[in-house]
């Protein structure tokens, strides 16, 4: 009997910087991105708060609608999987990184609160908009870019 696993990350958080595209040796657009997400509990002292920071990365499609229509600040929901690289640098300790590595994006909201209907003062913001197809793109292998570049 086969044992199944699971690898799913879903995240609702804002971009702590502006979406940052690039393109591999095999011209496929990947764009990475940071997402902070905020919790709060209460304990006896008062109330507690945390803010975790995760690196984001989208592939193909999803990479240039991400870099289109995303921006610092921005509420996102994003889905995926959670994927770590290694890499050896020369002059210095190996390196490691976890991403999340997303197959699903929403924009939900930007930071001056508009919601993710785009109603607002950017004629070009529109025109991108209606252009762009939907957002679930097939998953593309990351060994396509080399191994020593860290995103």
């Amino acid at each position: 009997m086969a044992v199944r696993s699971l690898n799913k990350v879903m995240l609702i958080g804002n971009l702590t910087r502006d979406p940052n595209l690039r393109y591999t040796p095999n011209n496929t657009a990947v764009c990475s991105f940071g997402l902070a997400t905020n919790r709060a509990w209460n304990t006896d002292d008062g109330r507690e708060e945390r803010t975790d920071f995760h690196n984001v990365v989208s592939w193909a499609k999803l990479a240039e609608i991400c870099d289109q229509i995303l921006q610092k600040g921005d509420k996102v929901y994003v889905e995926g999987r959670l994927q770590t690289r290694d890499w050896k640098v020369d002059d210095g300790p190996d390196r490691r990184v976890t991403e999340i590595v997303i197959d699903n994006m929403i924009k939900l909201a930007s930071p001056r609160g508009r919601s993710g209907d785009n109603s607002g003062d950017s004629s070009d913001y529109k025109k991108k908009e209606s252009t762009e197809e939907p957002a679930k793109e097939s998953e593309v292998d990351t060994e396509e870019v080399a191994d020593d570049i860290p995103f």
